[in-house]
């Protein structure tokens, strides 16, 4: 199954280029659906002038994204060298602390496919 996700450039990039390995998101209904083997095309916002393929390899679930960036390494998500309030600021600017605590969060293990 293909599964369609908007993504900002910089992080668009990062997966092309291969350095961000992790996926980060909230485990809303339409994340649910995604399964290991199921593939997820990502389309670059706001432009909407590119896309990738990428194969997913692993799902985790997390109550917060703080128990999620105390487990999985800084540089699997292409953020080395943050510290943990920066990656939590910076997940904050895109969703929401009620958004988190009604859905819980999903790290979604990446590989580049095309």
């Amino acid at each position: 199954m293909i599964h369609k996700m908007g993504l900002y450039g910089e992080y668009f990039d990062s997966i092309r280029k291969g350095k961000k390995k992790v996926e980060v998101r909230l485990n809303d209904e339409k994340r649910r659906k995604i399964k290991v083997g199921d593939f997820i095309e990502f389309i670059k916002i706001p432009e909407q002038d590119e896309t990738i393929i990428i194969k997913v390899t692993d799902l985790k679930i997390y109550d917060t994204f703080q128990a999620m960036y105390e487990d999985i390494p800084f540089q699997d998500i292409d953020c080395e060298g943050w510290t943990m309030q920066e990656m939590i600021d910076g997940t904050y600017e895109i969703y929401t602390p009620e958004q988190e605590k009604e859905w819980g969060t999903l790290a979604i293990t990446i590989e580049y496919y095309s």
